[in-house]
């Protein structure tokens, strides 16, 4: 990590996806530098390419151009020092809620006291005390994606990558799980890139909003919150930043909806 404190760095990173008879340049120029302990929400319009920065950041997919550090190191590949929640559980369902979030640890043949302790302390973390031998089956949405969480921390990743963690959940137990993860962000000082199309959810959680262009995805505008946690949603402060992320979004929408009307 740099003298800034930085922990992410995206340098004028690009992505371009082609095959037999599309060329679709996904991400262009798209920099930005992420602090230790922040939250840093991207947003955009559909197709901007959110998810693709993550994917890159997370080493699941290849950049085509630019540069990317963690910690002033380049990223090529997966890595323990960064965990990824990914929308769907993607839990296994064979496994209890330890094991599922001991599996990282077996992988790295972390003797059986040690990936238990580790285990058990996230369990209390992330709020599952007595449902350490339960299968996903027996589980919430909610609490299954705590199980994901506590997994992706296991490895005590320096930053913590989240795409789209609470979209297949209920807006009562989104809400909920938004105030865990501040409440987890608060206990680890994790640093968290959060992919979401809320803008509620965005102005909800983060300390920065990434406001993304159309694609091809480069940053638009950055959005500073300063509004004290716990946020409460219905005040004057959280509306009139909503408003002001939304009148941000706007043109990029229009952009995205024109693309698609042409057929592009």
């Amino acid at each position: 990590m740099d003298g800034n404190g930085v922990m992410i760095s995206f340098i004028n990173l690009s992505k371009t996806f082609s095959d037999d008879r599309h060329i679709v340049k996904a991400i262009d120029g798209f920099s930005l530098d992420i602090r230790q302990g922040e939250i840093v929400c991207l947003l955009g319009p559909s197709g901007c390419g959110k998810t693709t920065v993550l994917r890159i950041i997370a080493g699941l997919e290849s950049k085509s151009g630019g540069s990317v550090k963690v910690r002033d190191e380049s990223v090529s590949s997966a890595g323990s020092d960064r965990g990824l929640v990914f929308q769907e559980f993607s839990l296994f369902p064979w496994r209890t809620v330890r094991k599922n979030i001991e599996f990282g640890l077996e992988i790295k043949m972390m003797p059986v006291e040690e990936r238990h302790e580790v285990s058990s302390k996230l369990i209390e973390l992330v709020g599952l005390a007595g449902f350490e031998n339960a299968h996903p089956e027996k589980l919430s949405g909610g609490m299954k994606q705590r199980v994901g969480i506590a997994r992706a921390l296991a490895n005590d990743p320096a930053v913590l990558l989240m795409d789209e963690p609470f979209g297949s959940l209920d807006a009562q137990t989104r809400n909920l799980m938004q105030r865990e993860l501040l409440r987890i962000w608060s206990a680890t000082g994790k640093t968290i890139l959060f992919v979401t199309h809320s803008v509620d959810e965005a102005v909800f959680l983060a300390d920065r909003i990434v406001v993304m262009t159309a694609r091809p995805g480069s940053v638009k505008e950055i959005i500073s919150i300063s509004i004290p946690r716990p946020r409460d949603r219905t005040s004057s402060e959280f509306i009139s930043v909503r408003g002001e992320v939304l009148s941000v979004l706007e043109m990029e929408f229009e952009k995205t909806l024109a693309r698609e009307l042409s057929g592009d």
